[in-house]
């Protein structure tokens, strides 16, 4: 298929082959040894001057879960900043406590689970880890798709600062919150948005800044909700939100997003699980709490019911276990048996 060769066919008969060789006999070759140190016109093989794939992805944290997320590598600088203010702060006079705690008589749960993230505070937390992309970012490296002065979302004129001002967390909240509910996306998607906004940001060697960042926030809550959502959002849906933009724009965007990631849209479990936990501790960082409901009756019967039925699971798999290693016992035993009495 396509410019491979077949097997079936001798190096001869090929046209590309034949040219190939009257090029190589035209062109010679200098080995390593010819070159002497100082002319520096010593070319490294091309295994050496690229990064090796799967080397590629071990450093990229939307494809790999022991690699640490972009955003929180992003918020390190001011998370350490705002505890050194607050020890101070702590210091110097207590305060009032705002996080609730359990007691004897009232126990409070986070509502908020890997399968099931609460969305309010998720999307709380994925507006600031785009924040601190915001404002920790390496430089403004950019592509014209995104540009939103070439690219508007409405008719509105573009401020001439647009591409200086850092936006605030609310207001990247408001704009990701307005999407989500007209749209009636799950909070799992605003994970899963963030996952293609750094794998995004990696594949193209770009950088999230005050001028691009509502096309590729659109774009990666676009893509996810597609991806991710059993009933997807179409297109046109979105230009009812947004309604300034055409289908056109729409689709023009959506595809030249997928060409920079390459069209790897593959989230993997532990991929997701490390960004939902890595979530909370920038929410813990910068005490965004989620919310806590006290347990109540019927919960409490809810979960020990839940914990019943794993309990349950587990024994039968012990069981299931047990039996697979009692017979292999067995086989043993009746080989060796065999064995001692040939």
């Amino acid at each position: 298929m396509g410019g491979s060769v077949s097997c079936c066919i001798s190096p001869g008969e090929s046209p590309k082959l034949h040219r190939r060789e009257v090029e190589l006999e035209e062109c010679p070759v200098t080995t390593t040894e010819d070159v002497s140190e100082d002319t520096g016109t010593y070319l490294q093989h091309i295994s050496d001057r690229e990064l090796p794939d799967e080397l590629a992805q071990e450093t990229n944290p939307s494809d790999n879960p022991r690699a640490s997320t972009l955003f929180l590598n992003k918020s390190q600088t001011d998370v350490r900043e705002k505890r050194k203010s607050n020890y101070m702060n702590h210091h110097m006079s207590p305060g009032v406590l705002t996080k609730k705690y359990s007691s004897c008589s009232t126990i409070f749960l986070d509502d908020s689970t890997v399968s099931q993230p609460n969305l309010k505070s998720t999307i709380k937390c994925v507006s600031l880890a785009i924040y601190y992309h915001i404002k920790n970012r390496d430089s403004n490296r950019s592509v014209d798709i995104f540009d939103e002065k070439k690219h508007p979302l409405t008719r509105e004129k573009v401020p001439d600062d647009y591409s200086v001002v850092d936006p605030e967390h609310k207001l990247i909240y408001r704009f990701i919150r307005t999407l989500f509910s007209s749209a009636q996306l799950t909070a799992e998607c605003a994970i899963v948005t963030l996952v293609y906004l750094e794998r995004l940001l990696t594949y193209a060697e770009m950088d999230i800044c005050p001028c691009n960042w509502k096309q590729i926030v659109l774009g990666a809550i676009l893509l996810a909700s597609k991806v991710w959502d059993d009933q997807a959002v179409w297109n046109v849906d979105y230009c009812q939100i947004l309604k300034d933009m055409t289908v056109e724009d729409m689709n023009e965007m959506e595809r030249h997003f997928l060409e920079l990631l390459q069209f790897n849209i593959n989230v993997p479990a532990s991929v997701y699980a490390k960004y939902y936990f890595d979530l909370r501790s920038l929410a813990d960082d910068n005490n965004l709490n989620f919310p806590l409901e006290p347990l109540s009756n019927k919960r409490a019967q809810k979960l020990e019911a839940i914990s019943r039925l794993c309990e349950d699971k587990y024994k039968d798999l012990n069981k299931a276990a047990m039996r697979k290693s009692v017979s292999m016992d067995n086989l043993v035993g009746i080989k060796n048996t065999h064995a001692v009495l040939s």
